[in-house]
């Protein structure tokens, strides 16, 4: 979702090629290392890590200046991708981690919530009246969040987040970003995401 964001916000265009996890073609690959989504391969390299695919977006061109952030933001991307999102894989994947309780993961996972609640400003968004970086970067994870429990999550005392995830899905950036497509097979004519 966050590769996507920054790729429509930055107005390139890419090659879409859907992939199932479940039966990956074996150009996919060849091209990803790692043998996960997002991919994105350039000319010299492959960016395999979302964050990594949304930095060379807004490197080429930043409309909305989502780079223009605080340092602070560097470092809740950093919580989010560590000890947020492992939070959650054991709050929503419990089965795979018998040896952790899922409360108390949740419960780590909650903790990070409210702290980013309270620094949700009035504005709207993590620093203020726009998004940045911070915020697409961090939202696709805590929509995730909210999906495993979404009764329990409303239930929490986070009024600025609940608000600021609402007003992210109900947006045409996430609606347009979600939209469906057929899994590619090697031989078909690549779709295209982007301006």
């Amino acid at each position: 979702m966050r590769a996507r964001l920054a790729v429509r916000c930055a107005g390139v265009r890419v090659e879409l090629r859907e992939i199932l996890l479940r039966d990956k073609p074996r150009q996919f690959l060849e091209t990803s290392p790692s043998a996960t989504v997002p991919a994105l391969r350039l000319e010299d390299r492959v960016l395999d890590e979302s964050l990594d695919i949304m930095l060379w977006a807004l490197r080429q061109h930043d409309p909305q200046n989502w780079l223009e952030m605080p340092d602070e933001g560097w470092r809740l991307i950093e919580a989010n991708d560590g000890p947020f999102k492992a939070a959650l894989d054991h709050t929503k994947y419990a089965v795979r981690y018998p040896d952790l309780d899922p409360e108390a993961e949740r419960k780590k996972a909650a903790d990070h919530l409210l702290a980013l609640d309270e620094r949700i400003s009035e504005g709207g968004w993590i620093f203020g009246a726009r998004p940045t970086l911070a915020d697409y970067a961090i939202l696709p994870f805590v929509r995730q969040f909210a999906n495993t429990d979404r009764v329990w999550f409303d239930a929490q005392p986070w009024p600025a987040l609940r608000g600021w995830l609402d007003g992210f899905t109900d947006s045409a950036d996430f609606h347009d970003i979600m939209q469906k497509y057929a899994p590619w097979s090697p031989g078909e004519t690549p779709l295209w995401f982007g301006t």
